[in-house]
This record gives C-alpha cells, sequence and structure tokens, in this order.
C-alpha cells in the first residue's frame, strides 16, 4: 500500500507524536475547463484494500525481505506493524470522513480526511496515503463523464426539446487501452461489431458481411463499423440500397446504428446524414430539427473528446440536424489522456498532535503558491449563500459538517449503493440550458456553487 517514501517516515516524525490528520483535494485552477469533481470511487477502494484484517504475520514477512533487499538496510517497521496485528488483529485504527460518494464538489474543497484513533499509530494516516491517491483516477474519469453528460444534454435540449435516451448517448471505448482489468468496470448496452470482423469476409463481400451482421443481431441495437474501405459507398450502395429493405424492417428498439471510424468527424458525418436522408428519408422534431427514421442511427467513436463532441454538434445542428441521430464513443480521451494533474489531485497533511498539543500545518512553497495546502481540522459546509465551503483550523460546526465517517478501525462503516450515487451525480437544470456553454463554465463555478 505505500511507496518507498512512506517506508522511513516513522522515522521521520518528531518525538512524541500522537496524531497526524491529513486530507485529500483537487485544488483549484484558474482558467481549467473542469471546476468542480465528481467525488467517485473511495468505497471501493476502501472494500479492496483497507477493510477487515489486512495485517498479517505472512506480510510482515514479506515486506521486511522485500524492502532489505530495496534499500540494503534495515528501514522496514517490523515492530510497529506486528503491535497493529497484535493490539488491533491486524485492523488499521484509521478513521476516514468523506463527502457522499457521487456528489458535485467545486474544486479546492476539501474531499476527505484521514486520522489515525490509536495514539501509537499516528504513522498510518500518511503511509495509506499511496493508495487513497489512486482516487485521482475514479474522480477525473467520472468528472469527465458527467462533462460529456452536460455537452450532450444542452444540445439534446436545444435540437430536440427532450433529454429522452441521454443516458445512452456515450459509450465507454477505452477497454483496450486501459493498463489493467481493475482500471476498467462497464457494461456493454449494444453488440458493437468491429472492423476486424468485417474486413475478414473481404472487400468483395462487404455486403455479404453487413448482411450476416443483420441476420444475426435481428433484435435490439447493433452497431456496424463501415468504413473499411468508404463509408459514403457503404451508405449510399449497400446500407441505402442493397440492403435498404432489411434496414426498414427494424424498429427503434433493434436500430441499425452505422459506425463512421475515420476521417474528420464532423465532416464525415454531415455527408454520411446527406446521405442516408437521401436514401431513407428524414422528419423534422418538435423544435424543427432534421431526425432519421427510428430504425437508423449513427455512433461516432474516432476522435472525441470534449472539445471534439462540442464541435461536432454545433455543427451539425448548424446543419439542421438534431443529435438524436447521433451515438458516441470515447476511448482514451476518457480513460487514458488524463493523470493525477487533470485535477490536480493532491493530499496533505494538516494537523499533528504533539506532547498532547494539536498545531496546524501547512505547506505553502514560495516557487508555486497554487500549491499551498490547508491548515488545521477540515469540515465542508453549505454557507449562508448556498455555496459548499472547506472551514479550516478546527473552526467548523459538527452538526454543520457534510464529511461522513466512511471507515473507522478496519471497517467501512457507510456504504452507497449505485442508485445513490447516479442520484447524486445528476445532472442540474440550468446545467442543461442551451444558453450555457463551455467558456461560461468559469462563471458558472462562480455562482452556482450548490448541488441538489
Amino acid at each position: 500500500m505505500g511507496c518507498s517514501t512512506m517506508i522511513t517516515h516513522y522515522k521521520q516524525y518528531p518525538p512524541n507524536v500522537s496524531k497526524i490528520y491529513s486530507y485529500f483535494e483537487c485544488r483549484h485552477k484558474k482558467g481549467s475547463q473542469l471546476n468542480e469533481v465528481v467525488f467517485f470511487g473511495l468505497q471501493y477502494l476502501l472494500k479492496k484494500y483497507l477493510a477487515g484484517p489486512v495485517i498479517t504475520e505472512e506480510k510482515i514477512q514479506e515486506a521486511k525481505l522485500f524492502y532489505q533487499m530495496h534499500f540494503k538496510q534495515a528501514v522496514f517497521d517490523e515492530e510497529g506493524w506486528r503491535k497493529v496485528l497484535e493490539k488491533h488483529d491486524g485492523r488499521l485504527p484509521i478513521r476516514i470522513k468523506a463527502v457522499p460518494e457521487g456528489r458535485i464538489i467545486p474544486r479546492g474543497n476539501v474531499l476527505f480526511t484521514v486520522e489515525n484513533t490509536d495514539p501509537n499509530f499516528y504513522w498510518l494516516t500518511n503511509y495509506i496515503e499511496t493508495m487513497l491517491v489512486q482516487m485521482w483516477y475514479p474522480i477525473t474519469v467520472a468528472t469527465i463523464s458527467r462533462e460529456f453528460k452536460k455537452i450532450l444534454a444542452k444540445h439534446m435540449k436545444a435540437t430536440s426539446g427532450s433529454l429522452e435516451g441521454l443516458d445512452l448517448k456515450l459509450h465507454d471505448f477505452g477497454y483496450r487501452g486501459v493498463s489493467s482489468q481493475e482500471h476498467y468496470k462497464t457494461e456493454s448496452i449494444t453488440p458493437l461489431l468491429s472492423c476486424s470482423t468485417i474486413i475478414s469476409w473481404g472487400r468483395s463481400r462487404e455486403k455479404e458481411a453487413f448482411e450476416r451482421v443483420l441476420d444475426q443481431f435481428s433484435s435490439g441495437p447493433v452497431s456496424v463499423v463501415s468504413d473499411s474501405y468508404d463509408i459514403f459507398n457503404a451508405c449510399k450502395h449497400i446500407w441505402g440500397d442493397k440492403l435498404k429493405e432489411r434496414v426498414m424492417e427494424r424498429s427503434q428498439d433493434s436500430c441499425l446504428v452505422i459506425r463512421p471510424d475515420s476521417g474528420d468527424p464532423a465532416e464525415t458525418l454531415i455527408e454520411v446524414l446527406k446521405i442516408l436522408e437521401e436514401c431513407f428519408g428524414c422528419s423534422l422534431n418538435s423544435v424543427g430539427y432534421k431526425v432519421l427514421p427510428s430504425y437508423l442511427r449513427i455512433i461516432q467513436g474516432d476522435g472525441i473528446d470534449l472539445n471534439s463532441v462540442e464541435e461536432i454538434l454545433e455543427k451539425l445542428s448548424d446543419e439542421g440536424w438534431s443529435a438524436e441521430n447521433i451515438f458516441f464513443g470515447c476511448g482514451s480521451a476518457l480513460l487514458q489522456k488524463l493523470n493525477r494533474d487533470t485535477l490536480s489531485c493532491a493530499f496533505k497533511c494538516s494537523y499533528v498532535e504533539t506532547n498532547g498539543k494539536g498545531m496546524d500545518v501547512y505547506k505553502q512553497p514560495v516557487t508555486d503558491l497554487s500549491k499551498m495546502s490547508k491548515r488545521g481540522q477540515l469540515s465542508l459546509r453549505r454557507n449562508s449563500d448556498g455555496f459548499l465551503e472547506t472551514i479550516e483550523r478546527g473552526a467548523g460546526k459538527p452538526e454543520e459538517d457534510l464529511l461522513v465517517t466512511v471507515f473507522e478501525n478496519g471497517m467501512v462503516v457507510k456504504d452507497y449503493s449505485l442508485e445513490e450515487i447516479r442520484k447524486n451525480a445528476r445532472l442540474r437544470d440550468e446545467e442543461v440550458n442551451p444558453t450555457l456553454h463551455n467558456h461560461d463554465q468559469e462563471l458558472l463555478h462562480n455562482h452556482i456553487n450548490g448541488i441538489y
């Protein structure tokens, strides 16, 4: 659970320390596109790595040997870990308080705090920092996912007058690019046919390949990569001619989803829509935008990120097309093109007790004041203006604190269901207002910090 720097921390603290109190935040960064975060993933880490008797004699001996080989000297705190085993049955005497999972929190606020509950094991608080800072990944992915949803909702509302089908508009295409199975937990909604299955038929039999897909997946939506050779030919002469009747036989619940996968996304989509309109026709929805027949849709999974999806949807609406026609898939921009600095995630000590006396501590580097850390024991509250704010130096009122104890002495004491998390993360009404665009998000952050 600890990196090399944590192994020797117990030798570096001042004498007679009895408590170490630390916190995690996503620092505010001026000008960032992401001004608030979705808090998500802590309970998974707690259940998998911290809950229960996680310290055993076997693990102590294994760690002792490993760090002897690593450091070439005896620096591993064998005695300290054995005391955890003997006194607490291998359970960590730690308390963690956190905001509820799924809640939307403006950057720069405390997200969770960590402190030891047994004065003999003050060194545990920051020993588990390495593992807990892994929170950067689920928080960042969840935050970016919600930003995608905001963009899609805005355009759905503007070009269809409705948010129906919003939850299916963005699909995760990132599994093949993640670094481990643990980085990828997702549900499959529609069969997605890859280019390898299509090209295995050969160029001259592309029509037969498409027909095979329709035969094999007669019910439920099916997505087919159609740019193996010529996306425009495929749409006009195969889907729109040779297989036209087969496509029209399908229903809204079993629609064909054509997948371009190369070229300039916006230009390709507009041309594909024009071809499909010529072949299958279209109708105008209640707000005057064009919609393909319900048995036919498109999914764009190449070159998708927060900027490109906004650009694509704006260009489509300029051409008179509703966002109803398009699904999106996102891979690297959602799961790989990010790191701990994307949201400036940080874990810092803010309070210690030595010889029974508390002291607020902080970091204030002269070379980068943006890394100045918070001081003292922290709480999160909603102020009289309805904004969320972090109270430092132990000045918060317990009855106002939004941080909830989720872990104590080896036990997860608060659990959130997926339904609760989704409810906490749902979009606010003002976030789907068509008049609000990405460049307004800084203003939104300054004036609308509330969640409900």
